[in-house]
């Protein structure tokens, strides 16, 4: 897997290197400074995942991120950042970036860098546990345009807020067995792999 790693802080990008090498299957291409940087590297290098902070000095990753993705859609950026910034993080829901971890879930690090590059989402405990609150009263879900049933949306917006298939079941009426039934269905239907996937398309289709 190749990556480009960009932050503001040299000594994050070296560390980060050093540290993501360790591991045979990680090869870091090049580390850059500023968001503006961010493009030319991604251009340049086409890398499996592009590892970017978001503040950055003269070009923030958000907005770099947005002039990749709007020329290669398929790119995948994963944000690592120290900030839990509600605005932030729905920005990066809405653009299209594949993952926000927070720096200080360091172990979380190498193995979200393997999800994304094989086309998984990625957001930290902390990230996901806020998104029922950040989405409060946006647009509906076009749930139809995804041919599910009413109660396949129901159970897609429980699973949203985080619910168990136990706790599911009891305010569905309905056996575990059966959730689970729904919940396959479902994740077929939306083309995702887990729940957490499930949530997050959720939420980026509120946007």
């Amino acid at each position: 897997m190749r990556i480009v790693i960009v932050d503001d802080d040299r000594l994050v990008c070296s560390s980060l290197k050093v540290i993501l090498e360790m591991d045979s299957e990680i090869k870091v291409d090049a580390v850059g400074n500023d968001g503006s940087e961010a493009i030319t590297l991604y251009e340049k290098y086409i890398p499996d995942v592009l590892l970017m902070d978001i503040r950055m000095a003269t070009m923030s990753g958000i907005e770099a991120a947005e002039k990749i993705l709007a020329k290669h859609k398929n790119a995948k950026i994963l944000f690592l950042t120290t900030f839990s910034d509600d605005e932030y993080i729905v920005k990066a829901l809405k653009i299209g970036a594949k993952g926000y971890l927070l720096k200080q879930d360091y172990d979380s690090i190498q193995p979200a860098l393997k999800a994304v590059s094989i086309g998984q989402s990625v957001f930290g405990s902390d990230v996901v546990t806020k998104l029922p609150d950040l989405m409060q009263k946006k647009k509906e879900f076009p749930y139809e345009v995804y041919q599910l049933t009413k109660k396949e949306y129901e159970l897609l917006t429980m699973v949203a807020e985080g619910l168990s298939n136990k706790e599911i079941s009891d305010a569905m009426f309905l056996s575990e067995g059966t959730v689970r039934n729904y919940l396959s269905n479902l994740l077929l239907k939306l083309d995702v792999r887990d729940r957490t996937q499930a949530a997050i398309f959720y939420y980026k289709q509120m946007q």
